[in-house]
């Protein structure tokens, strides 16, 4: 595995491990939250809007979230030239944990927040909670990336095909 130096500040190769910032952590979390936020709020507002059951409609907005995030990263390695399995591959590796981390932290708050999932697609409180969630979900995962990018794991196996 080759290792490729980032020299932008913030990006260092992590694919061994080692230190890593804040920001670096922040930047992989940001980016995995972006796949999670579409498909969390999609299934959100087809799963309301179909009037699903609670469960469903969190079953649906976790598949969304799984699928997009692993799309974006792979929308990323497949433009760096690897074939379709191999950029699953790795997109499985860099994002599985965190969009799992992710969508725990941020249906269990849907959930929590009273009348969140009944409130309608209208309602300041279903967007307000599902804004909420996905910040606390983004607050207390970068930690978790943080460890793992400096174990050479999570975002760190993408860092070699960024260009």
């Amino acid at each position: 595995m080759a290792t490729h130096e980032h020299h932008s500040p913030g990006h260092h190769a992590h694919e061994r491990g080692g230190p890593v910032t804040w920001r670096t952590a922040a930047q992989a979390t940001a980016h995995c939250l972006t796949g999670c936020a579409i498909g969390e709020v999609l299934g959100m507002v087809i799963g309301t809007a179909l009037g699903l059951h609670d469960l469903a409609t969190i079953a649906l907005a976790v598949a969304l979230a799984f699928v997009f995030g692993y799309a974006l990263t792979m929308r990323g390695v497949l433009r760096a030239g690897l074939p379709f399995r191999s950029a699953l591959k790795v997109a499985l590796a860099a994002d599985t944990v965190s969009i799992l981390v992710m969508e725990i932290i941020d249906n269990g708050i849907m959930l929590v927040v009273p009348g969140a999932m009944a409130a309608g697609l209208t309602s300041a409180l279903f967007w307000g909670a599902l804004a909420f969630a996905l910040l606390v979900a983004f607050l207390l995962t970068t930690p978790i990336n943080k460890w793992m990018i400096g174990r050479g794991k999570g975002h760190a196996v993408v860092h070699q095909y960024h260009h």
